[in-house]
Parts: structure tokens; C-alpha cells; sequence
């Protein structure tokens, strides 16, 4: 199971989607976020579908990569799932047991939420896949680059987030290894109930923690040591430039949103 979380990888490639200036990636994932909150319809979710599908073709990611990425969440989409098929008031019910009723409004919700859900994880971490974490907090950074006529501490924030999305795959990998070597003298994580699992994972936090902090501690003196002191009259070895295929993607990921909101307009 921890080996399914793929959050804050990067695969490497020389795709058009690799390509793209982060800045552009994100506002994209904007863009296809407010599309997948608008879409209300069939149409408007298989639209989306298709720009999902396509921008996993052109970034050569693999579908796979994608689908295993919602394994770690697949328990809260079944949760929303089973939430709004049960206890969403139609005019129509199409089955009753008790308390239990399904409508056909809930069945719908039901079936629209779980694919919504699906698609956004699916494209937000498609965007991680394609952009490593020093392109995202550049990008983030110029993006947010006005809120620091506000004082607001954008390239602290970018860093931070640049740091956890770094260091998911490291403590995963750390948490998986404590768990093999707790297993190999014979703790069970398995059997029991509730409280007894979460008793078994004491043994498996204390040293993910030392070993957290110990990382951050190295991390923290490797940044002195190098004469860090934010983001003030820093330099870039590789300075962000839009080029005409930023401006090009920005103009489909527009388009394809106005497109969302006119079908919903149309009730499609």
C-alpha cells in the first residue's frame, strides 16, 4: 500500500507535457479543477475525460502510474460514494431497505462524485509527475511573486511545499523499510481490532519521527552551509520563460473550461 503512494514522484521525460513552464501546469490544474467543479452533466465529465486521457498520451506517464496513485484514497471514494448513493433524497426511489433508500438523484450524485474525484487526483498528480518539485516551487513562487507587496513570505511558502513534496517518496520508503524490519521480528500489523492496530504502529512512528527530524536537521545545516537565507537577491541557474506552446495549452485549458460551463449552461 505504501509503495502505491506516488505523490511528490517525478518521472523524467522529454514530452511535450515535460516541457510546458510550471507556471503554466499549475494554472492549468486550476483551469481543470474549476471545469471538473462546474461539469454537471455526462458530457461535460467525458469532456474532461478526454483532456485527461490525452495529456497522459502526450506525457507518456502511463495510465497505470495514474491508477495506482488512488489506491491510498480509494476507501474515501467508496465513503463519498456510498454517502450520496444512500442518503440523497430523489423523486424517485429505486430501492428501499429500511432506512437505506437509493434514488435516482443519488444514484446519479453518487456516480458523478466518484468520477470527479478520480479525475482531480488523476490530473493533480499528473502535473507532479511531469514537473519536479524545484520547477513547482519556481513556478508557484512567480505566481504568487504579487503577494509580497503584502509581506506575505511567498518564497518561504514555495520552499516548504518544495521540501514535502521531496521528501513523501524518502519517508514512505523510510516508513516501508521499519515495517519489513518490525515484521522480520515478528510484529503483526494485521489481526486485531481497531485500537490494537493503532497500538502496532508505535513502534513503526517513534523511529519514522527520529528519523524525520534527523533528516530535516541535515537538510537544515546543508542549507547553511551553502549561505541560504531565503529567497532576497537570489538568482536562478534557470530563469522561467513562457514560449508558444505555454500560451497555446493555457488557450485549450480555456477554452475547455468555458466549454464545461456552457454545457452545464445547457444542463449537459
Amino acid at each position: 500500500m505504501l509503495k502505491d503512494i506516488t505523490l511528490g514522484q517525478y518521472f523524467p521525460g522529454d514530452t511535450v507535457a515535460h516541457k510546458l513552464d510550471p507556471r503554466t501546469k499549475i494554472l492549468l490544474v486550476v483551469l481543470y479543477i474549476t471545469a471538473l467543479f462546474c461539469a454537471c452533466g455526462v458530457t461535460g465529465y467525458a469532456l474532461l475525460a478526454l483532456c485527461l486521457a490525452v495529456c497522459v498520451r502526450i506525457s507518456r506517464v502511463g495510465l497505470k502510474a495514474l491508477i495506482r496513485g488512488l489506491k491510498p484514497v480509494l476507501f474515501i471514494i467508496i465513503f463519498t460514494g456510498v454517502l450520496n448513493l444512500f442518503f440523497t433524497p430523489g423523486d424517485r426511489y429505486l430501492l428501499e431497505w429500511g432506512i437505506l433508500k437509493i434514488s435516482d438523484t443519488g444514484l446519479q450524485n453518487a456516480v458523478f462524485m466518484v468520477v470527479r474525484i478520480m479525475l482531480l487526483i488523476m490530473g493533480t498528480f499528473l502535473m507532479t509527475y511531469t514537473t519536479s518539485p524545484i520547477s513547482l516551487t519556481d513556478g508557484l513562487e512567480q505566481l504568487l511573486g504579487g503577494l509580497k507587496r503584502f509581506h506575505v513570505p511567498v518564497h518561504e511558502l514555495a520552499m516548504m511545499m518544495s521540501i514535502a513534496l521531496r521528501f513523501i517518496p524518502t519517508l514512505i520508503e523510510e516508513t516501508d523499510k521499519i515495517m519489513s524490519a518490525q515484521k522480520a521480528r515478528g510484529a503483526d500489523f494485521e489481526s486485531g481490532n481497531l485500537m490494537q492496530k493503532a497500538k502496532a504502529l508505535i513502534p513503526i512512528l517513534v523511529p519514522l519521527f527520529i528519523s524525520a527530524f534527523r533528516r530535516a536537521d541535515e537538510l537544515a545545516v546543508a542549507m547553511e552551509c551553502r549561505c541560504y537565507h531565503g529567497g532576497e537577491d537570489r538568482t536562478k541557474l534557470h530563469v522561467l520563460k513562457y514560449e508558444g506552446r505555454d500560451y497555446i495549452a493555457l488557450l485549450l485549458g480555456v477554452a475547455v473550461t468555458i466549454g464545461v460551463i456552457v454545457l452545464r449552461w445547457f444542463g449537459l
